[in-house]
């Protein structure tokens, strides 16, 4: 086995080297420094050296230099690696006896070439390594342009493939479309059925791709569950729409894999040759943040690029850029939205509502920039302030006003899967020295949906405390009413989509009507969110809807406004 001596202060090309050695069977070890890669060499006495020249504190020359010295070190092959290409750096290391020199970046592929290469003018030596090398060189390249567990092209081979049919698509005057492939949920598959049966799922939608879009088009693996597809000689977008629907049905049958049935769904972004772009980089890129859109969107789940999407893109990379210093900058703000008796209609509590106003974009939908603090974690820090203020604000007003004023906070699906959280909020309310009675937790459907038990669980611990449970959006989502009387509720809310048109769309009426009534047989208050009108709060009441909340009333307003509200005792 060769054995072959890294010395490479980058530690990601160092360790990529010699993972791609070491998968091939060979013997490799790495040195981060001129000074560790020389006792290395004395120790192992390696077959071969690559070594990079720009190093500190000991370049490569003179790491050179000094196992020269040693005429045990002078027989064997050394390589030069660097990110410059002038020629006086190469013709210095030739000069010096170097036997090779590569520039920055280079292929896995380039690299096996030169150590097989150098390996067999060390003829004394070699002679057992040959074979093996000459092996190991295929294999290299096969890993430098093919994804190793599908066998489809990876990205750089994506990129060869796609300049060979552009020159065809110019001389024939050819359209050609790029898609990008998403798998939903992927990492669902891996954690309820194991990698192995992962790996299978990527397998079978390779062989899917590759059989429904056939040898003329070029289907690549580019990401862990993301494919992506060129499509040549596109007669148009209908044409491109009708490949892209093929494919979305395809992957959507059931895959059978070691006996469990899995369902995927896969969000298609599509960019177009020469509409959008010429250039590949960008065309990728194109079709990526069209996938990206495509995941996003609750009707489509397919995309094709918009010149406003870079906009878009460009707006949340500001966003999410602002979120990491919004805090420390006190950009946040806390805003209450005014609960009110349908009894004796004076305000009962509130629900806190996030606002944001950015220094350059100004007032943030919170719609927007939730959803991007949930993907970057900052959801969780943001959260822990807001629980705090929140908890902070109305034991003042406890303090202020004889009322049982009760404040309810958003949870997202992000925060109740961080570990921790309950003992979190436990600490908040001990510091804060707020009635635990005082404070509603509002959860969504979606959100106890994505995991049931874990969803049911926490909330509980929460009733432990004495913290009251509210269901927010009610209506919206898709929980089954077996669920619904499991979890330890207190609250549901009624979502404003069926308030607005409880009048022009008689389904809407019937169903308030009907979550009203389920609610009373649960033992839960109900309050209707987006009540704007007279007639809708007189509906309401003749339902026997407990509470409101909307423009009717107010608005949602500064902690100075609600604290008005609370000393005019104003009522509706």
């Amino acid at each position: 086995m060769a054995k072959i001596l890294v010395i490479e202060d980058t530690q990601d090309l160092r360790e990529g080297i010699i993972q791609s050695l070491k998968c091939l069977g060979f013997e490799a070890i790495g040195a981060e420094n001129g000074k560790t890669g020389i006792q290395l060499a004395k120790v192992h006495f390696p077959d071969l050296i690559v070594c990079d020249i720009m190093m500190p504190q000991m370049d490569g020359y003179q790491v050179y230099k000094t196992l020269q010295q040693d005429p045990d070190m002078m027989v064997i092959p050394f390589i030069f690696l660097s990110a410059k290409a002038d020629k006086s750096d190469i013709r210095k290391g030739m000069n010096l006896g170097a036997d090779d020199y590569l520039s920055k970046p280079f292929t896995m592929a380039e690299l096996a070439d030169a150590i097989t290469s150098r390996l067999h003018k060390k003829s004394s030596i070699v002679d057992p390594y040959i074979a093996e090398m000459k092996d190991a060189t295929s294999q290299i390249s096969a890993l430098a342009y093919q994804d190793a567990l599908t066998k489809l092209p990876n990205r750089i081979l994506l990129y060869q493939k796609f300049k060979q049919a552009l020159e065809k698509a110019k001389k024939r005057q050819q359209t050609m479309a790029v898609l990008c492939i998403n798998l939903n949920q992927f990492k669902s598959v891996n954690n309820t059925f194991g990698y192995s049966t992962g790996d299978l799922l990527l397998q079978t939608v390779a062989e899917r791709l590759t059989k429904i879009l056939g040898q003329e088009n070029i289907v690549a693996r580019i990401n862990a569950d993301v494919f992506s597809v060129i499509l040549v000689d596109v007669s148009g977008k209908k044409f491109v729409e009708g490949q892209v629907k093929a494919i979305l049905n395809s992957l959507a049958n059931p895959y059978w894999l070691n006996g469990h049935k899995i369902l995927i769904q896969a969000n298609i972004g599509i960019s177009l040759y020469p509409n959008d772009q010429s250039d590949f980089g960008k065309l990728l890129s194109h079709a990526e943040m069209a996938m990206g859109f495509a995941k996003q969107s609750q009707k489509d789940n397919y995309h094709f690029f918009q010149v406003e999407m870079e906009v878009k893109t460009a707006q949340n990379s500001l966003i999410e850029k602002g979120l990491t210093t919004a805090l420390d900058n006190s950009e946040f703000q806390i805003f209450y939205q005014p609960k009110i008796n349908f009894i004796t209609g004076r305000i009962m509590g509130a629900e806190a509502l996030l606002r944001w106003h950015h220094p350059d974009l100004g007032m943030v939908d919170p719609n927007v920039f939730i959803p991007i603090a949930e993907k970057t974690g900052r959801i969780v820090e943001i959260g822990n302030w807001v629980l705090k203020t929140v908890c902070t604000q109305t034991k003042i007003w406890q303090d202020l006003h004889p009322i049982p004023l009760k404040v309810s906070v958003n949870l997202s699906a992000f925060q109740l899967r961080q570990e921790g959280l309950v003992q979190t909020v436990s600490q908040i309310l001990n510091q804060t020295q707020l009635d635990p009675s005082c404070l509603e937790l509002e959860l969504t459907e979606t959100s106890l949906m994505e995991d049931v038990e874990s969803a049911i669980a926490i909330p509980e611990k929460f009733k432990a405390m004495g913290i009251k449970i509210s269901l927010d959006d009610f209506g919206t989502g898709y929980s089954s009413l077996n669920y619904l009387k499991r979890l330890p509720l207190d609250i549901l809310k009624i979502d404003r989509s069926f308030i607005k048109d409880i009048f022009h769309a008689p389904q809407n009426a019937t169903i308030v009507t009907t979550i009203i009534a389920m609610a009373r047989g649960l033992k839960l208050r109900v309050i209707a969110e987006g009540v704007e009108t007279q007639e809708q709060f007189n509906f309401l009441r003749e339902q026997g809807c407990q509470a409101i909340q909307g423009y009717l009333f107010s608005p949602a307003v500064s902690a100075e406004q609600f604290e008005a509200f609370l000393a005019e005792d104003k009522r509706l």
